[in-house]
């Protein structure tokens, strides 16, 4: 294995993708999935909240957008609208939620993601009285101090400790969740969100790879690179300014997803041709070679 990470390159590719979508959009898109919020959800809310907390919580190896408009629908159904109230959750048994999170296809894996999502709920209802805010205000809404908690926290359950926040927890979901409660329900008082890694998918790893910010040569399981791509968007963000703030590695999350799934996913994986070169926003730093991602397995030439 022989990885570079270009941080020069990095900090080029950071302030292109960031005024890219804040201003005309990547291949012509700037919003998220998460960012539509279910019907008479003010934004801001402790509904909004318990809406992106829930969902977020089952976001892996799932499509975004089916799973964000599956938990949308889920909530504007008056029958399945208590799957988001922590009280109500308590209250359910787990086989009636694993039953009415597939009524949309908000479950994909139906026993695991149930027991996720009545976890979290549970967790916030007994511990928090519903609320997550009452969490991170209790963290001193310092974002290290909350992924620790995610991390290590826990309660009993049949006669063992279990993680109070399972897969929210996560390297990816928890700083992932840390944007959304920046970006989409608008907390402006986190704090050290600069000390908070990007969280690595799919799509970060691609757009990462095929701009050639990491690169080298490497054949293996595609969570081994997450942690140099963590260091180059960390890195790389460095010195940067936006908004008259400093950059952070959060800020290019959003930019590069867009960059790897509407773009980078049209790659040639051998030759490194994309049919839509001349009309991306980052076709300068699309980098030659072989960028093979397929069953979690990276095949690198670049």
């Amino acid at each position: 294995m022989s990885i570079i990470i270009d941080k020069e390159r990095g900090k080029k590719v950071a302030e292109l993708l960031y005024d890219s979508f804040s201003t005309t959009g990547i291949h012509g898109r700037t919003d998220m999935p998460e960012d539509i919020t279910p019907n008479r959800v003010v934004r801001g809310s402790l509904d909004h909240i318990l809406f992106l907390t829930l969902t977020v919580s089952i976001d892996y190896q799932r499509d975004a957008p089916s799973l964000w408009e599956s938990s949308r629908r889920t909530f504007d159904d008056p029958e399945t609208r208590y799957l988001f109230d922590p009280k109500l959750l308590h209250e359910t048994p787990l086989r009636k939620i694993i039953e009415d999170m597939q009524k949309y296809k908000l479950s994909k894996k139906t026993k695991k993601d149930a027991y996720i999502w009545r976890t979290i709920g549970i967790t916030f209802y007994k511990k928090w009285e519903g609320d997550p805010c009452k969490f991170l205000k209790n963290c001193n809404w310092d974002s290290s101090l909350i992924l620790n908690h995610l991390r290590n926290d826990t309660h009993l359950y049949n006669g063992r400790l279990v993680p109070d926040y399972p897969f929210l927890r996560g390297p990816k979901i928890g700083p992932l969740w840390l944007r959304m409660l920046r970006d989409n329900v608008g907390i402006t008082h986190l704090r050290n969100l600069e000390e908070v890694p990007i969280p690595v998918d799919i799509h970060i790893a691609r757009a990462t790879l095929t701009t050639g910010v990491v690169r080298g040569q490497f054949k293996g399981k595609l969570g081994e690179l997450f942690k140099y791509i963590r260091e180059a968007w960390f890195e790389s963000v460095k010195g940067l300014s936006i908004k008259n703030r400093p950059m952070i590695a959060l800020d290019v999350d959003e930019p590069l997803w867009h960059l790897s799934k509407y773009g980078c996913s049209n790659r040639d994986k051998t030759t490194g041709y994309c049919p839509l070169l001349n009309r991306c926003e980052a076709r300068e730093f699309c980098i030659k070679g072989k960028v093979k991602i397929e069953n979690r397995i990276v095949e690198l030439e670049t």
